[in-house]
């Protein structure tokens, strides 16, 4: 397990007021859809479960997660709503999954005799998901497939397929070949459920919609939306934002700030290049300062090459050299930068603001591994109302057979 950096000044800040606004933002654009939060990968670098905690009490309905063992996470933190297994659990985890209460998602026949083996040895009645393939190419099921699954799965009563969903490939762009592609795959989907239907299957939970299916692709929210990157306060794409808009407005809050402390300040002479690799010389004398934060914390090297910055006393100073796997230095210039001062790297200090997207155009990548990127080693912190684990359980918008 990696150590978190508790013993020095440099760590990431999370908001829970806005994890909550953000979910109750959510559910109020979803007419009347069920929110299933995802909170995969650390629950995108905010902290699994306390993000959880914070969303359930915001609105959400349940949650998905990547692998078996962030539901049991959530599970071993008192978290009784339905969790469902974005893919389907290989053989050694699917009586584990079953055990803790995950609903896998199946894709494949040998995924129906491996969980229909794991139901028998635990007992009682358990529900499935059944992801269809409507263009994504990466998991799940073709029509044909799923005509299979469903006569494979007839002679165990003890699954129930709760729901059928596929994943849009590209809600996130604009462009006629981009929105064409979308609505083909909703009709895809759309075809395959008409199918499970005349087999005599109707589940009660469809879902297609994730963030960017839900804020710009009305026609894709079913019974269930499942979204990730909005519920932390960031939107996939400026298109989506633009798209989303036009219905009403966005209102939706950055929860993540990274901070760091001024370890250091030293005056250099014009001419002097610091950090490794001595890549660029000071154009003037001044002061460089040193933060003790960087790539191996998820503060990336290129952030230097793309002329990054970074906020000290709500002014923006940009990196004097190389992003080191440690630290980082400033160019300060003749500012009053003193030890002790606060550094936001992400988020907001006085009238400025980084934004998770602008790192991400420095990257040339996307919010989500940006903030997916954010190392276990930076402590998380956490602001706002205390969070309340909940004592009742939690359910869809049907109770379970």
């Amino acid at each position: 397990m990696a150590v978190e950096g508790n013993s020095r000044p440099a760590w990431a800040e999370i908001d829970l007021d806005a994890l909550r606004s953000n979910a109750r933002h959510m559910t109020g654009r979803l007419n009347g859809a069920a929110l299933c939060a995802v909170v995969k990968a650390d629950g995108y670098g905010h902290g699994a479960v306390p993000a959880a905690l914070a969303l359930l009490e915001g609105g959400a309905h349940g949650f998905a997660v990547a692998i078996v063992d962030e539901g049991i996470e959530l599970r071993q933190a008192h978290i009784t709503a339905p969790i469902l297994l974005l893919s389907e659990p290989p053989v050694d985890a699917m009586v584990a999954s079953l055990a803790a209460g995950l609903t896998p998602t199946i894709t494949t026949l040998e995924g129906v005799e491996r969980v229909s083996a794991a139901a028998k040895q635990i007992g009682g009645k358990h529900q499935i998901h059944i992801k269809i393939d409507t263009g994504m190419h990466r998991t799940g099921t073709d029509q044909e497939g799923l005509v299979s699954m469903i006569e494979a799965l007839a002679p165990h009563d003890q699954l129930v397929i709760e729901g059928l969903y596929t994943h849009l490939a590209v809600a996130d762009e604009a462009g006629e070949e981009s929105e064409a592609f979308t609505r083909l795959q909703i009709e895809r989907f759309d075809d395959a459920v008409a199918l499970a239907t005349r087999l005599g299957v109707t589940p009660a939970v469809l879902h297609i919609a994730n963030s960017a299916g839900a804020l710009a692709v009305p026609a894709a929210r079913r019974a269930m939306v499942r979204s990730g990157l909005a519920l932390y306060g960031e939107v996939p794409s400026r298109e989506v934002s633009a798209h989303a808009a036009t219905e009403s407005p966005l209102a939706l809050t950055p929860a993540l700030t990274i901070k760091a402390a001024v370890s250091a300040v030293r005056h250099l002479d014009a001419g002097d290049r610091p950090s490794y690799g001595r890549r660029r010389p000071l154009e003037r004398a001044g002061r460089v300062a040193t933060v003790p934060i960087g790539y191996a914390d998820g503060f990336p090297r290129r952030l230097f090459d793309a002329g990054h910055e970074v906020l000290i006393g709500g002014r923006r100073f940009p990196l004097a050299g190389s992003v080191t796997m440690d630290q980082i230095v400033v160019d300060v210039g003749d500012a009053p930068v003193s030890v002790g001062d606060e550094v936001v790297l992400l988020g907001a200090q006085g009238d400025e603001r980084i934004s998770a997207t602008e790192w991400a155009d420095h990257l040339g990548t996307i919010v989500y591994e940006v903030l997916c990127g954010i190392g276990p080693r930076m402590p998380r912190r956490y602001i706002g109302s205390p969070l309340v684990v909940p004592t009742v359980r939690r359910r869809w918008w049907r109770p379970r057979p």
